[in-house]
């Protein structure tokens, strides 16, 4: 295959769903266009809009074609996600929002036949976070859901389906907290056979495989070349995470941000041992693009800056910073407790909250936030310089507290998300890619040791 140079890449976030067109020679985004990710209400149960998503997704890449040329698609998508399709391909049920909440007894039920952490790296989660809860839950709510499901597709590889008819999953989001998954033996969990439903998840294939071509259907509603090939799909944290897989042989930790912020360790060696993980703390065990095991944390980042935020964005001061520091005005975990490395403790204020629409309020939340990524990477063991992608890496005022935590160059991508370049590189045939100088080094870490000092010192004494 003649390597392409405009790749479209589709981007189903939590909160927003993309189409980025990537130049793969220069990796820069040519046009990006969004839409809100909105969850609908039942019935069946709150599901995701994805007859919205793909109407926005065909006339977006119809534009993308005419104004640009498209010569590839790839995907990502977040994870805790599953399609189940009938016979016919279409959808056996609508695709549950993993937010949703289940009835207790069903909870219950569930945490009788979950993996132990140990096999599967996949803590107990809220909601359908575990894919595997979400199947029981649907199993159960709907006793002929199951026979009614002829195959199972992690969600980068639905969209993929949409595009080619060919079914599929991928090692990134089988490892992503499932429960199916054993990421040690790069193998199914024992789950899937205690549902009765291994021989109904889609062949596993690496994110980088070649799913095949759009369908004719696709071709003749968009003007794409009918020979346009799609890749399989990545989870997107983990497209936020290849170009370092491919690039960096050294030591190194990045976080990607959004919804979630998912700290992620790289150790520059593939047979390096898993540290050890606390599931209560949400520690994780990730899958890779190249399948091997990923050691991650996580907690609900992005979503924390908009609550607290509420819509009231404001340009920051030094005087804003310096009054913050001098009073030690801070936030203390977690706003969304069910989430992170401090579930359980409500949000606290040290100090007199500010104001909506206050720069004091802005800058202590994103010192917050990175006091919270710093935890993070301390619970997986993180090393070497510390890679920010997504919106969080524009937020100086975040990559200057997380420098100060970590004592370790904290470095930014130039990009408006990581995981469109990320999702691009699937196609880079060369499996691996020089790195860019980067993008911006914070340097004035070190002002921040005091706050640092006495955030943790509250944290301690709250647990």
């Amino acid at each position: 295959m003649k390597r392409p140079q405009h790749i479209a890449v589709i981007d189903i976030g939590k909160t927003n769903a993309k189409l980025a067109l990537v130049d793969l020679g220069s990796l820069t985004e040519i046009a990006v266009v969004t839409r809100p990710n909105v969850v609908l209400a039942g019935p069946p149960w709150p599901h995701y809009d994805v007859d919205g998503h793909w109407a926005f997704l065909l006339d977006a890449l119809a534009t993308f074609h005419h104004d640009h040329r498209v010569d590839a698609i790839s995907i990502t998508t977040h994870g805790a996600c599953a399609a189940l399709l009938a016979a016919d391909g279409t959808l056996a049920a609508p695709i549950l929002d993993y937010e949703h909440e289940y009835p207790a007894e069903v909870v219950a039920a569930y945490r009788t036949v979950k993996p132990d952490f140990a096999e599967t790296g996949s803590p107990d989660m809220v909601g359908g976070l575990n894919i595997g809860a979400q199947l029981h839950y649907q199993f159960t709510t709907d006793p002929t859901l199951k026979d009614r499901t002829e195959q199972i597709v992690t969600y980068p590889q639905f969209w993929g389906h949409r595009l080619t008819g060919v079914g599929a999953t991928d090692v990134t989001s089988l490892g992503c907290h499932t429960d199916l998954w054993n990421p040690h033996t790069a193998t199914f969990s024992d789950l899937p056979a205690t549902f009765g439903i291994r021989d109904k998840i889609a062949p596993v294939r690496y994110p980088s495989d070649i799913l095949g071509p759009i369908l004719p259907h696709i071709a003749k509603a968009t003007g794409l070349n009918p020979n346009t090939p799609v890749c399989v799909g990545i989870h997107d944290s983990n497209a936020s995470l290849y170009p370092h897989i491919i690039s960096r042989d050294e030591p190194a930790s990045v976080i990607s941000t959004g919804t979630w912020v998912i700290a992620m360790s790289l150790t520059g060696d593939a047979g390096s041992a898993i540290p050890p993980l606390d599931p209560a703390r949400d520690t994780l065990v990730n899958v890779n693009a190249r399948g091997q095991a990923v050691p991650s944390a996580r907690f609900m980042g992005g979503r924390e800056y908009e609550i607290i935020q509420n819509g009231h964005a404001y340009a920051v001061t030094e005087q804003d910073v310096a009054n913050v520091l001098d009073r030690s005005l801070m936030l203390l975990p977690s706003i969304e407790s069910g989430t992170g490395p401090f579930q359980g403790i409500a949000m606290q204020w040290q100090g007199q909250e500010p104001a909506f629409g206050s720069g004091e309020r802005a800058v202590a939340v994103s010192f917050y936030l990175a006091l919270m990524a710093g935890t993070c990477l301390d619970l997986i063991n993180g090393a070497g310089p510390t890679v920010v992608e997504g919106p969080f890496a524009r937020n100086a005022e975040f990559v200057a507290m997380l420098e100060g935590i970590t004592g370790r160059p904290v470095v930014t991508s130039e990009t408006a998300t990581g995981t469109s370049i990320g999702a691009a590189l699937l196609f880079n045939q060369d499996k691996s890619w020089p790195m860019p100088v980067d993008a911006g080094i914070s340097n004035v870490g070190e002002r921040f040791s005091t706050y640092i000092d006495r955030w943790k010192t509250s944290v301690r004494s709250r647990n």
